[in-house]
């Protein structure tokens, strides 16, 4: 629940996590990099309803309006997917990488789907030994290797 001091309503990463449907990651990644404003008080950080506003005006996003204008139906995407399967090798394997905490001090995880999108989500991290990524076959989901994010950055040209 955002906290109210007066006038001032104070929005956490979890209630934005909660309410927006966006990963705790992107948003730490949004406030670093000064994307949206906020401010740190102790360990976590708050977003006034202001900087809030003024994110969404700048970045072109109305109510009711985001990902799903933007991305192709879930239909398009398979469609996609299978054409561009078929055309190339069948033994290639689609991957997902879990960026994940390696302890209760980082309870957050990101779910990418490249080898770039996942070295991004690294390099927003400030401390890359909280952090693994867990290597999925994307079919299936079985597991097919945990890596730590230092390990990780090293074998896929990560700086």
């Amino acid at each position: 629940m955002p906290k109210k001091i007066g006038q001032l309503t104070l929005f956490s990463i979890d209630d934005l996590h909660t309410s927006l449907g966006v990963s705790k990651v992107t948003l730490r990644h949004y406030l670093r990099s000064g994307k949206l404003k906020g401010r740190k008080l102790g360990v976590s950080w708050y977003v006034t309803e202001g900087a809030l506003r003024d994110f969404f005006e700048e970045t072109g996003f109305s109510e009711g309006e985001g990902q799903q204008n933007d991305a192709p139906s879930s239909k398009e995407a398979q469609s996609t997917t299978s054409s561009s399967s078929k055309k190339g090798s069948q033994n290639v394997k689609r991957r997902q990488y879990v960026v994940q905490g390696l302890n209760d001090l980082v309870a957050e995880q990101e779910t990418c789907d490249s080898i770039d999108e996942t070295l991004e989500c690294l390099d927003a991290q400030p401390i890359l030994s909280l952090f693994q990524v867990t290597i999925l076959d994307a079919d299936t989901g079985k597991r097919l290797e945990i890596l730590k994010a230092k390990e990780f950055m090293d074998r896929y040209g990560g700086a």
